[in-house]
């Protein structure tokens, strides 16, 4: 009996990914809908969406953020890319330039969309302590020129605890309590989940769905072998580790975002 019912709870729990499969899109198009304030009986958000992902470093953008590039680039949004510096902790700062041109290729963003900074105060290290006034301004001059109206980013705790990705949470969070941000600008931020739920791959998506976030992006099989096919264009990063976090992230199927409150708000600036 005990055999029967842990089978039923299995074939439960795989229908529920199902489902979620089978449901992401319409609850993708409400979310930008919801977003963006456009009439729910408009059967097209896409077009109306200028996203600017913005990372540390090259891998930031298909270890973390991949499903969510994804499925932007399938509803035929504009996606812009930042990246505030070339990964040059190793010394490699060149190759893992290209190497971002090309996992970007893949994922649906153009080389004429991604920006790279190369800054002396911007470096690769977990150590080094990112200027919050720089980086709001690199952020900024972006998503003026390409006048851009939703901004992903990490969140306080930057996913893997990177002292980078806090310092562009940081930064961001800087922008919206300025009041210079555009008033159609939403700045949204990559939950970063516990230890346990991150590695349980595609297992998690039914937390990740009932769980609340103001956006939610979800890829299938085909948009998981895109998402790898991205990061093994990191061929300088390739360790043995990266092999298991390809294939248990649940980051590579599933991201889920909150919005960044913007409005007054003390911060250290420095």
């Amino acid at each position: 009996m005990y055999v029967y019912l842990v089978l039923f709870a299995v074939l439960s729990y795989l229908v529920c990914i199902k489902c979620i499969y089978n449901r992401q899109w319409h609850a993708l198009r409400s979310s930008l809908k919801r977003t963006f304030n456009v009439s729910s009986e408009r059967k097209t958000v896409g077009a109306d969406v200028r996203a600017l992902v913005v990372t540390a470093h090259p891998d930031d953008e298909c270890m973390f953020f991949a499903p969510t590039i994804i499925r932007l680039v399938e509803l035929n949004a504009s996606v812009h890319l930042l990246c505030l510096s070339e990964g040059n902790y190793y010394h490699q700062g060149s190759q893992r330039r290209e190497e971002l041109l090309k996992s970007c290729a893949v994922l649906g963003i153009p080389a004429s969309r991604v920006t790279i900074i190369n800054h002396e105060k911007l470096p690769d290290d977990p150590k080094a302590e990112w200027s919050v006034s720089l980086v709001s301004s690199a952020v900024l001059r972006l998503i003026t020129d390409r006048c851009i109206n939703m901004v992903l980013t990490f969140d306080g705790r930057g996913v893997s605890g990177h002292a980078n990705h806090v310092a562009i949470y940081k930064a961001v969070r800087h922008l919206a309590s300025t009041g210079e941000l555009p008033k159609e600008c939403v700045l949204l931020a990559l939950e970063t989940i516990g230890l346990l739920r991150k590695y349980t791959s595609f297992l998690d998506l039914p937390f990740s769905w009932f769980l609340p976030s103001h956006l939610h992006c979800v890829v299938g099989p085909k948009g998981y072998k895109q998402a790898k096919a991205a990061m093994l264009c990191h061929r300088s990063q390739l360790l043995w580790f990266r092999y298991l976090y390809i294939t248990f992230s649940r980051y590579m199927f599933t991201n889920t975002f909150q919005v960044v409150p913007q409005g007054p708000k003390n911060l250290k600036i420095y």
